[in-house]
């Protein structure tokens, strides 16, 4: 499988309904994308993106805390700038990334745009 096809498989699950017990297969769907984040950031950021601003907030849990948090981990530099963008412009979005943690970022700069770019969510989208 590549990343379209993980995809794919996806989009063809979602948006769709949590699960009350067991296994979520949109959650396991969005883990099957995130494989692809190291070797094919470009395709996971346009689906983090479309699905990053859904209205259902088990759905965009999924997306920040399995595809967004690690893009940002693996290509910090391609990719802040568009996030940050992205955050400013839509609040939803703004809350999607509220719920990313801070893995692999090493101090300095990028864990100050990081941690600078939650407290302007913190301030300005709830």
């Amino acid at each position: 499988m590549d990343v379209h096809q993980a995809i794919a498989q996806a989009e063809s699950i979602l948006p769709g309904v949590a699960v009350d017990q067991g296994e979520d297969p949109r959650w396991q769907s969005i883990i099957a994308i995130g494989e692809f984040i190291p070797t094919d950031p470009e395709p996971v950021w346009h689906f983090i993106l479309r699905w990053g601003v859904h209205p259902d907030e088990d759905l965009r849990m999924a997306v920040a805390t399995c595809l967004l948090e690690h893009l940002i981990e693996h290509h910090f530099e391609p990719y802040f700038t568009l996030i940050e963008d992205a955050v400013m412009r839509d609040p939803i979005f703004a809350r999607t990334f509220q719920s990313c943690w801070r893995f692999g970022i090493p101090p300095g700069e990028a864990r100050d745009r990081f941690t600078a770019l939650k407290e302007w969510c913190k301030q300005n989208a709830n």
